[in-house]
């Protein structure tokens, strides 16, 4: 979800470095931190004499190329390709910051990076293309895919970016994953069930209304039918998306057909009404009596950042688990949960796509980490908890193997 964006300044003195003329550094330490980038290229073999170069490069490079060019699949074997993935945007959905461009968004893209080797093992290259264009992005990433070993696409604005994907996995045959989309639901998930188990329930017993019909609502929406969840209606500016309204784009249109079983319509404030959980992908504020119009011991996840759509000390008025995408509130929703542990197990057995069957263990995993420590304040693990990546990674390669898209 959207980091906190922590301002040291007021308006009124805040100013860049050509402005002001004095370093950023000097007065906020995320710029010190920033300088000169978060990441770098270290080289796995030494160099350190003709012998090591001779290996290294030529010509000892060339039996290499040679041997992958007449077996293409040694690639995996003798370079990085099955250990690195690409994390591709066009800046156009960046945080809360929305469409700020390529360059812009390189810090995210570095720090996404440093996520997937820090949590997963897993290195990673930021791309930031100068091109929004769906098709013109499909191509582009085509064209770059025999270097990479899996593509995480992110901050790519809806609803393009569920096109992208669909475009990619169609023509690639390494795992796609939108992190927007998928990481979110899969943590949400894992935090519902939780939740769930906390009370004496199960998914089927529950009715949950989703605030936020971009990538991050619609693949919870997809992912909790997946998992069996006993109704879920999602909503946008306009209302509860129905199957009524005339106004639906196409991916809105699909989603009628999965959703709202109850046959809700109006506002997502009459949809609370009697719901056990409520989600919030979306920004905004829900009205407090709409949250108090909720069935009684219902949760809470508000994932808004860094306002969440009901402020905790709200939401604890009424609700029996409370959840935010903030790290200074406990049960944080936080992707890096979940990403890293997925590519790694996707990669792991150089899984050709990352399925829903994948998706679903991954939850499942992250789920089982809390254990026998389950409470109304721990239903989803921090992402420092080190168990939480092997168990990730561990259940989504066998669920890969299970599935028969793993290929060794």
């Amino acid at each position: 979800m959207a980091a906190e964006i922590v301002n040291p300044r007021s308006d009124s003195d805040a100013g860049t470095e050509q402005e002001t003329g004095e370093p950023l550094d000097s007065f906020d330490p995320a710029f010190a931190l920033h300088r000169g980038g978060k990441m770098a290229v270290q080289a796995t073999v030494p160099v350190r004499d003709k012998d090591d170069l001779s290996l290294a490069y030529t010509p000892g490079v060339a039996k290499v190329c040679s041997a992958i060019a007449e077996q293409p699949d040694l690639v995996h074997d003798y370079t990085w390709k099955s250990s690195v993935v690409a994390v591709v945007t066009d800046g156009t959905a960046v945080l809360g910051l929305g469409d700020i461009g390529p360059e812009a968004s390189l810090p995210v893209m570095e720090g996404k990076a440093i996520l997937f080797k820090q949590f997963g093992g897993v290195d990673a290259v930021p791309i930031a293309l100068d091109c929004t264009d769906a098709d013109e992005i499909v191509e582009t990433v085509v064209r770059l895919a025999p270097s990479f070993g899996g593509v995480n696409l992110e901050d790519i604005s809806a609803p393009r970016c569920f096109e992208i994907e669909r475009k990619l996995q169609e023509r690639l045959d390494i795992p796609i994953f939108h992190d927007d989309q998928h990481g979110t639901a899969v943590v949400t998930l894992a935090a519902l069930r939780n939740a769930a188990r906390l009370s004496g329930r199960t998914l089927g017993e529950l009715r949950a209304v989703i605030s936020g019909a971009g990538a991050a609502g619609v693949a919870i929406a997809k992912m909790l039918v997946e998992a069996g969840i006993g109704d879920v209606a999602v909503a946008d500016r306009k209302g509860v998306v129905s199957a009524d309204r005339d106004d639906l784009t196409p991916v809105k249109r699909e989603l009628t057909s999965f959703t709202n079983k109850a046959g809700l319509s109006g506002s997502l404030e009459s949809a609370l009404a009697g719901a056990d959980v409520f989600i919030g992908v979306s920004g905004g504020t829900v009205p407090e009596p709409a949250v108090a119009s909720m069935a009684k011991g219902a949760f809470v996840f508000a994932m808004a950042n860094p306002n969440p759509e009901v402020h905790p000390e709200v939401a604890h008025k009424y609700a029996a688990v409370v959840a935010t995408g903030r790290s200074d509130f406990p049960n944080q929703i936080n992707n890096v949960l979940a990403f890293p542990g997925i590519f790694a197990g996707a990669l792991q057995v150089r899984a050709s796509r990352i399925t829903e069957g994948m998706k679903l263990a991954a939850a499942e995993a992250l789920a089982s980490v809390v254990g026998d420590d389950l409470a109304a304040d721990y239903v989803i693990p921090s992402p420092f908890d080190e168990r939480v990546a092997p168990a990730v990674t561990a259940a989504v390669a066998a669920a890969a193997r299970a599935e028969g898209v793993a290929r060794r």
